[in-house]
């Protein structure tokens, strides 16, 4: 498979590496060709290539998003629309404001009422948007295993039924998360809930001193 990872930071570098690790050939994305971080990570690593953010969503089949929440829609809008038409973006972001410390607040423009996930969706219609991945960090996002054995729930939302199930087949074979524990909540407008727990998520992990947790439902 052919995907294309959009950011540079841990977060997509953690996501790359462990796909190529599983044998997909990846393309990390950046705003410049020549991004120090993305030539860095190609390094000796077969099947992994550095490229732009247009680029690496042209070579994908599918496409994760990485990017700053903050900086997500100024990225989009530079970016030809057209190179989306009909892919999966899996979108890992969290529109967060630290400018007031730890813990983070929600951007004011996804506070409630519409969420980032719904941004894109809008911005990208004839993509594919699902939400996933964004209540953990980014260790556990690619190993659910370091974690209670994999007992824990993981969220994603989407309005494509498909897309989502693609999605679900990709994080059990690649990343071991176990199907019965992926919790389908629905269309991406439920991205404004599992945005809007990650303040709290961040305060979780200051009080207990290690992002390496997650929720686990009980009924």
């Amino acid at each position: 498979m052919k995907v294309g990872v959009l950011g540079t930071g841990f977060v997509g570098q953690t996501i790359s590496t462990a796909l190529v690790e599983k044998g997909h050939s990846v393309m990390i994305g950046s705003r410049s060709a020549n991004n120090e971080k993305a030539i860095a990570w190609v390094e000796n690593k077969v099947n992994a290539f550095a490229g732009t953010f247009e680029e690496a969503a042209q070579f994908a089949d599918i496409i994760f998003l990485c990017i700053n929440g903050a900086f997500i829609k100024e990225t989009i809008n530079a970016l030809n629309f057209a190179i989306f038409s009909d892919k999966i973006i899996i979108d890992v972001s969290n529109p967060l404001d630290f400018s007031k410390g730890m813990p983070p607040s929600i951007l004011p423009a996804y506070s409630n009422q519409w969420s980032l996930g719904e941004e894109i969706q809008q911005l990208l219609p004839k993509a594919k948007a699902v939400k996933a991945l964004n209540t953990v960090t980014a260790r556990l996002m690619v190993n659910a295993e370091l974690v209670n054995e994999g007992n824990h729930h993981l969220f994603i939302c989407g309005n494509d039924t498909e897309a989502k199930n693609t999605v679900k087949h990709l994080l059990s074979e690649n990343f071991r998360w176990k199907p019965e524990y992926i919790i389908d909540m629905g269309p991406i407008g439920q991205s404004r809930l599992m945005e809007g727990i990650v303040p709290f998520w961040v305060g979780v992990m200051q009080a207990i001193g290690t992002p390496m947790f997650n929720t686990l439902i009980v009924k």
